[in-house]
């Protein structure tokens, strides 16, 4: 019988996987480079047109969330593709809604952000 590890040892063993994880999205995958990019950017310009905190708050969910929905719209594309190699119908629909699902929080980013600087640039 192996001996069962901590709690503690679990938890830094998981914090471990989504790191790894995280850093083998940010370095790999072309979508996260571009949301993690844009990000950069929205950052700079929060600091740029001095937005408050609230502004910051939603900046920062915003950014977060759309990298963590490109993350799990490739581990569904990964997932995928390993379950079915070659092209499958079924597969390609799937496939679509997990990036359609991305789209559609990509352009409540983009009015988001319209929100947010607009009436700081005009």
């Amino acid at each position: 019988m192996t001996k069962k590890e901590s709690f503690l040892v679990n938890r830094i063993k998981s914090v471990a996987y989504a790191f790894k994880g995280a850093f083998i999205l940010v370095s790999t995958e072309a979508s996260i480079k571009v949301q993690f990019f844009i990000g950069i950017i929205m950052t700079f310009l929060g600091f740029y047109f001095e937005i408050d905190k609230t502004e910051w708050l939603i900046q920062i969910a915003t950014i977060g969330l759309i990298m963590a929905l490109e993350g799990v719209n490739t581990a569904i594309e990964e997932i995928a593709d390993f379950v079915h190699p070659e092209y499958h119908k079924k597969i390609g629909l799937i496939k679509d809604i997990s990036a359609g699902a991305v789209f559609i929080f990509a352009i409540t980013a983009i009015i988001m952000g319209c929100i947010i600087y607009l009436p700081k640039i005009f």
